[in-house]
């Protein structure tokens, strides 16, 4: 049995809302059938990146690994570079949350961060 037989082929597909400087976290559970047991995911290995298409860059995101979900979190010294100016939509990046699981490689999270111009601490 593969991971994609496991979990589905279909990754989760959202929209991630950071304000440009400041730092933000998303939570990412792998939960059993009854949708309350933590699954167990002892030996797998995460990564996740954001890239700017316009810009073209790419920015390794940190993944902490809790007790029973992940982190996904986009720092303050990276998001503080994250679009120019001040508006309601800064900046449109593509990221993916990757999982290694003996070998082979597994998305279950991509999407879209939106940035927001922050008004205080600086244009």
């Amino acid at each position: 049995m593969t991971i994609q037989d496991q979990f589905g082929q279909k990754p989760i597909n959202l929209k991630w809302n950071i304000v440009r400087g400041d730092t933000a976290k998303l939570k990412v559970e792998f939960l059993e059938n009854n949708e309350t047991t933590p699954f167990d995911t002892e030996g797998w290995e995460y990564s996740s990146s954001a890239y700017d298409t316009r810009g073209d860059f790419l920015d390794e995101l940190e993944v902490v690994v809790e007790d029973g979900y992940i982190q996904i979190v986009a720092n303050s010294e990276i998001t503080e570079n994250w679009g120019v100016g001040s508006g309601a939509v800064v900046a449109e990046l593509v990221f993916d949350l990757e999982v290694t699981i003996d070998d082979e490689v597994w998305t279950p999270v991509l999407g879209t961060i939106v940035v927001a111009g922050d008004v205080t601490g600086g244009l």
